[in-house]
């Protein structure tokens, strides 16, 4: 299969040192070129020595790389819409970061500009790949628990916005303004926005849809950002399977300019388990388990080897394959949406203290 010609925009995403292995690694892809968001994340760029060219402009690469197929829109959430409408235009596939957006409205004109561009828009929620997953999906589907009746999972992780400024603005994280609830200084844009994963998950596990959610935040183990850190939510699915969600930034760092060892300070700064509780029995996995020895020094810092490049062969796999061979992600935007509404709900369940049914948040408005 011909390798597709790929390119990375902005370069302000937590994900982007991944990418940047993974478009020199995977043999599916030939990446030709990136742009920055500005110039401070070209120098963070050019860091990494990866011999791709580098512009400070999305026109500028698509004029001196006109071969470009495809894009991952490695951007600020508040970017996105303005960058699917220049690849919807060009008829450029596009691999979008996990929240495209938060306003259902921006979502539905996402949609429609993909669907009239006749362009493949793949979300990327990794976790989907996870090998760990898939062979929770495949002792699922066997009947090893039997009937599923709840789940839990943590998505733990450090804070990224020492490295990545922007996931701590309200305006480019959540993209507007809106506080918590009435009395907290805090907005919306935190924790719970780098962390759809598990919110995907259930839907895949279980075949069923959000019924309600009810969520708390608690105080920040860091004051002085002014979006959540510490966040839980709980809720039913339409068939009667009932969660509890721990997305939180709950693991502590150091705070690094540009991510490189030193933020691993204990414990280990992600952590994604899964509890399924059936009425046959109880899987419980850790879906990235990495080798980990402690090393003391400084800062109670650990060294540590993640394996989890391994779902994004997967990841890739699929997008590569639904662009030569006309296919559609199964985490396109019409799927996603249904999770990014949840979200929306939990939110509005921590601005008015009560459960909140899932249709009922349909509106951007809200």
């Amino acid at each position: 299969m011909k390798p597709v010609k790929i390119a990375m925009v902005s370069l302000t995403h937590g994900h982007t040192r991944k990418y940047y292995q993974t478009l020199r690694d995977n043999e599916k892809l030939d990446w030709v070129a990136s742009c920055a968001a500005d110039r401070c994340a070209k120098e963070v760029y050019d860091l990494y020595h990866t011999g791709v060219p580098c512009y400070l402009s999305i026109e500028e690469m698509f004029e001196k790389h006109p071969d470009i197929e495809a894009v991952v829109l490695a951007s600020t959430n508040d970017r996105h819409l303005e960058e699917m409408r220049e690849c919807a235009r060009r008829g450029v596939h596009i691999l979008s970061m996990k929240i495209p957006t938060f306003d259902l409205c921006e979502y539905d004109e996402m949609i429609r500009l993909v669907d009239e561009a006749g362009i493949v828009c793949q979300i990327e929620l990794e976790l989907h790949y996870n090998p760990v997953v898939h062979r929770l999906k495949e002792l699922i589907a066997s009947g090893t628990v039997g009937r599923i009746l709840s789940m839990q999972a943590t998505n733990i992780t450090l804070s990224p916005v020492w490295a990545f400024p922007w996931q701590g603005v309200p305006e480019a994280s959540y993209g507007r303004r809106v506080p918590l609830r009435e009395g907290d200084a805090r907005f919306r844009g935190g924790a719970l926005c780098d962390h759809p994963h598990i919110f995907d998950l259930i839907r895949h596990l279980t075949g069923s849809e959000f019924e309600s959610v009810y969520s708390v935040v608690a105080p920040n183990l860091r004051p002085e950002l002014e979006v959540e850190d510490m966040i839980l939510c709980n809720g039913t699915m339409k068939n009667g399977v009932t969660f509890l969600f721990d997305p939180s930034w709950s693991r502590m760092e150091e705070r690094l300019t540009v991510p490189a060892p030193g933020w691993e300070v204990f414990p280990k700064r992600m952590q994604v388990d899964v509890t399924i509780i059936g009425e046959e029995g109880t899987i419980v996995c850790d879906c990235f388990g990495p080798n980990v020895y402690h090393n003391g020094a400084p800062n109670d810092r650990y060294t540590v080897q993640y394996t989890y490049f391994d779902e994004w062969i997967g990841l890739v796999d699929e997008f590569v394959n639904c662009i030569r061979n006309g296919g559609t992600p199964e985490i396109n935007l019409k799927w996603h949406r249904k999770t990014i509404e949840c979200m929306n709900a939990c939110y509005e369940s921590i601005r008015t203290g009560l459960p909140v049914k899932v249709e009922e948040t349909g509106s951007s408005e809200e």
